[in-house]
């Protein structure tokens, strides 16, 4: 196998030795103007070229210039170049001054050293640059397409995530995409360019812009754009029939699914977007780094997605418990290609399974537990209410006892709006799990606590993922009411203020997270169809089927009259545990339950349910057949 070349670029390591000798010959000639004293001074400065070109390139190896690929020259790379530079005309005066002394040839002006230096950094300097523009040049120029026109890009957002797209376009002539302005609402960067790319007004001026100039795509680089801007920008190009592209947004870059560089389809998410507030990033950061964190359900939707946020902080290890052998492998493969240095741990364990959490638990000692194993489909669980109580309920019992038995002093449990005077049983059994955990906070004293918020976009089962099968079918797409609204939220988000919640968390608090206002599912439906570029009842119908038992209208985020407390970050909110039951009462309750369970005794389990939560109207939903469930 033949080795790596001592130099990755000879021919300008050889252009370098030319350069310092011009820059050498350069400063004696600006000092003494080519006169007489030039001639006289020759031989010293010979001497300097001398130790110059020795000297100079061999320090510019050193500070790693010839392994620099120049043609994407950048801030960085000017600094480089001032500090080899720098560096190296110090330790050619340091020579020359020292040959002079001991006589070798007559003495060296010090204005000649510091014009040899600024020579220096301009020649070199500028040799690095120009290949930049000639790399830049060439693609510009061979970036034409079969056709022999280059498509034509309108960028909206004029930041650095703008910038980056036409860097991109412009160092990658295979896009056959050259960028020809930005929109950006900013007044100081109005008429200014980025890159050779001209501002040409702002998002309202974008149907004038696309009426009056030739766009092939409209590509949307802001990251942190709410909603609004980007349906904003979707309308127009939908009526002009120009496509458009995003950037992924900015909880996604945290959750490090995908690259900033990486344009994709607008997709229902990003029409439902928010914008970011502030980043507790030293409250997580403590929380997180260097302890040993479990996600319960890592293998979910949810749970994935923790694990992909946490894996970014450094904890000293990450175990991925989840029940789904499949699911668990998906999400050990992805973050083992983010994070090749994290040590990962698998499990496959069925929460309901006590002695084998104990087990687990007692070998890797967790600090922070995330839980967000749990069965959340409504229809489903109604039909299965057995089934419910003991992963939901005795599930998260035995997570507890086995934090409080390995002395886990953190624990984050996930919860649902649905927990909130449920009129199902799944989300009856989400409010009996944050009862027991929140019980456990009050006996132990250790920063327990739930995180509750309504639905996220696109998670396995959601109403999302199936109106996208419908719309592949050419519909009809179902709805149970026009009226029904939901809480939505995109996975990342949640996810990130979850992180947010558990740095906070003392101790029995319950925080619900600020969802925003309640989008209605036709207008969801509808703008699904519209992105899949068809048109609501002209292209894909809608029809109504009624409401399901165990469904509501819309949902709540809190129990009535409890009012919210604020906290540090204005999208988390927190609550007061309203039950009035002692943990004695709550701990007989469960048994009961369990029993219940056991036995199957579905009628049991409700009216006991019901007993127990103030609120439920489990028992006033009507009976659900199987058969009636409508999953696809």
């Amino acid at each position: 196998m033949r080795g790596k070349p001592v130099l990755r670029n000879r021919t300008l390591f050889f252009v370098d030795i030319i350069l310092t000798a011009a820059a050498v010959l350069g400063g004696y000639a600006l000092r003494f103007e080519l006169g007489a004293q030039f001639y006289d001074y020759l031989p010293s400065a010979y001497w300097m070229i001398g130790a110059a070109v020795v000297l100079k390139p061999t320090i510019y190896y050193l500070f790693g210039m010839y392994r620099r690929m120049w043609s994407y020259a950048s801030i960085n790379e000017l600094k480089l170049i001032v500090a080899a530079v720098s560096t190296a005309s110090v330790f050619t005066s340091m020579t020359v001054v020292i040959l002079a002394a001991l006589k070798a040839f007559t003495g060296v002006p010090r204005s000649v050293l510091v014009l040899d230096w600024l020579l220096s950094i301009i020649l070199i300097g500028g040799s690095r640059f120009i290949m930049r523009m000639l790399s830049e040049t060439t693609g510009a120029g061979s970036g034409v397409g079969i056709s022999g026109q280059l498509r034509k890009a309108l960028i909206v957002g004029a930041g650095d995530a703008g910038a980056l797209v036409v860097k991109e376009l412009q160092k990658n002539p295979q896009l056959n995409m050259k960028a020809v302005g930005f929109l950006d609402d900013n007044p100081a960067k109005q008429k200014q360019q980025i890159s050779g790319v001209p501002v040409i007004g702002t998002l309202n001026d974008m149907s004038k812009v696309l009426e009056h100039q030739r766009v092939d795509e409209v590509i949307i680089a802001i990251p942190s754009a709410g909603g609004k801007v980007i349906r904003t920008v979707a309308d127009v190009c939908r009526l002009k029939g120009i496509p458009f592209r995003t950037m992924p947004g900015i909880y996604e870059l945290i959750g490090g699914k995908v690259n900033i560089n990486r344009l994709r389809e607008v997709d229902i998410t990003d029409l439902l977007r928010r914008q970011p507030t502030h980043m507790m990033e030293e409250k997580v950061g403590s929380t997180i780094t260097g302890k040993m964190v479990m996600v319960t359900g890592a293998g979910g939707s949810i749970g994935r997605e923790l694990c992909r946020q946490i894996a970014r902080w450094a904890p000293s290890g990450l175990i991925l418990l989840g029940h789904g052998e499949n699911s668990i492998f998906e999400s050990l493969i992805e973050i083992q290609e983010s994070y090749l240095n994290l040590p990962i741990f698998p499990v496959i364990a069925d929460i309901r399974d006590l002695p084998r959490l104990m087990s687990v638990f007692g070998r890797f000692k967790p600090d922070v537990v995330f839980h967000a194993a749990a069965h959340k489909h409504v229809p489903l669980m109604e039909v299965n209410v057995d089934e419910a109580v003991t992963n939901n309920v005795m599930g998260t019992l035995n997570v507890v006892r086995a934090c409080e038995a390995n002395q886990v002093k953190r624990l984050v449990m996930i919860s649902t709006d649905k927990a909130i005077r449920p009129a199902n049983i799944m989300g009856a059994t989400k409010r009996l799990a944050e009862m027991i955990v929140l019980d456990a906070a009050k006996r132990t004293g250790n920063a327990y606590c739930v995180v509750r918020f309504g639905n996220v976009l696109d998670s396995r089962g959601s109403v999302v993922p199936l109106f996208k099968r419908q719309i592949a079918r050419g519909g009809p797409i179902t709805i149970t009411h026009p009226d029904m609204e939901r809480y939505f939220m995109t996975i990342p988000e949640a996810v990130y203020l979850v992180l947010q919640s558990a740095s906070m968390g003392n101790g029995g608090e319950t925080f619900v997270l600020n969802m925003g206002q309640q989008v209605r599912i036709q207008s969801l439906a509808e703008d699904l169809i519209r992105l899949s570029g068809l048109e609501p009842n002209k292209d894909i119908e809608i029809v109504y089927t009624g409401i399901r038992p165990g469904e509501k209208l819309s949902e709540d985020l809190w129990e009535g009259g409890n009012m919210f407390q604020p906290t540090d970050h204005p999208e988390i909110y927190k609550f007061d545990d309203p039950s009035n039951l002692t943990g004695k009462e709550l701990a007989e309750k469960v048994e009961q339950l369990f029993a219940l369970a056991s036995a199957c005794d579905t009628g049991g389990i409700i009216n006991l349910v019901d007993e127990t939560i103030p609120g439920s109207a489990v028992a006033t939903t009507p009976p659900i057949e199987l058969t009636s469930i409508d999953l696809l």
